[in-house]
């Protein structure tokens, strides 16, 4: 069972009313969130743990996740309220204004972290929980937690504006938990806020230095790669009509979560020993599954009968 950790919130999608007046809809969203019910859909054995309201935009959420074939027994549920995230497009391209204190999600602390079954063999973690506390401190513990026995995935899927008064702290956070990862996913453009400009192979690397076994890097349109120690696989994006990126790269991690899981790659030693034939397919599921997602609008990850 893969098990995504992280951010559930509500984003609020722009739309036209029948009147022709601007206004927002709310759609159950969250990167980790989305990441989670793509797994579910691509027919992966996918679990989801978060802090969610018992309000009615959590309940939203969990019916949600349940609709998608996503184990729910994780859920932290608290009398707190959800997380609204408004979104705003501009020629398809998302960013985001955040609705996040005192929250549910964002105060999920240790002590109300769960023990997991051995049938967990996977912790995917990321997104915006891990930039405020209490929640991205227990997070990271968490992956501290587990990282000795199952495989850890982090994507930070950095957010400018959401970290900033926060930086260093959020830094060394984010450095910490690639060290402990098996799997690290970035975009190009994580990957140069992180490590500054350069050949993205070689940034790449300097990432591999210091524990994780894969790097894998979404350049946008051009498509993306996987760079190990001994290798560099890149596979071009599917030519679609973009509606909007929202849940693009959150599609993209679980079509490679998904890719290795049914490779029967998902362990310590399989995510070390990955070779040119499954870094090729993770990289093609995950693009297939994330060109789906672009091609309409908001976060809507494929089913596996639409690949």
């Amino acid at each position: 069972m893969i098990l995504s950790c992280g951010e559930a919130l509500i984003d609020m999608l722009p739309r036209t009313s029948t009147q022709g007046e601007a206004c927002f809809a709310p759609h159950a969203g969250g990167a980790v969130f989305n990441t989670a019910i793509a797994l579910g859909r691509l027919g992966a054995p996918s679990a989801f743990l978060s802090g969610v309201s018992n309000d009615m935009l959590g309940e939203i959420l969990a019916d949600t996740l349940a609709a998608s074939g996503v184990d729910t027994r994780f859920l932290v549920r608290s009398d707190r309220p959800t997380t609204v995230a408004f979104v705003k497009l501009v020629n398809g391209q998302a960013t985001y204004a955040f609705y996040d204190e005192a929250t549910a999600g964002r105060m999920l602390s240790i002590d109300r972290l769960p023990t997991l079954p051995a049938q967990v063999s996977t912790l995917f973690l990321g997104g915006i929980s891990l930039v405020n506390d209490p929640a991205a401190s227990t997070y990271e513990a968490l992956q501290a937690r587990e990282c000795g026995s199952r495989v850890t995935m982090l994507d930070p899927n950095i957010r400018p504006g959401f970290i900033a008064g926060n930086e260093a702290v959020y830094r060394a956070r984010i450095g910490r938990m690639v060290a402990r990862a098996d799997i690290v996913k970035l975009s190009d453009e994580d990957l140069s806020w992180l490590e500054g400009q350069g050949d993205l192979t070689t940034l790449a690397r300097g990432i591999l230095a210091r524990g994780p076994k894969v790097v894998f890097i979404t350049e946008g349109a051009k498509g993306a790669r996987a760079v190990t120690a001994g290798q560099d696989v890149f596979v071009a994006a599917q030519q679609v009509t973009v509606v909007d990126t929202v849940g693009a790269g959150d599609t993209f991690n679980a079509g490679v979560l998904a890719a290795l899981h049914r490779a029967g790659v998902l362990t310590k030693a399989g995510v070390e020993g990955l070779d040119r034939a499954t870094l090729t397919a993770a990289l093609d599921l995950g693009i297939r599954a994330a060109a789906v997602t672009v091609s309409r609008a908001g976060a809507n990850p494929p089913w596996e009968n639409e690949l």
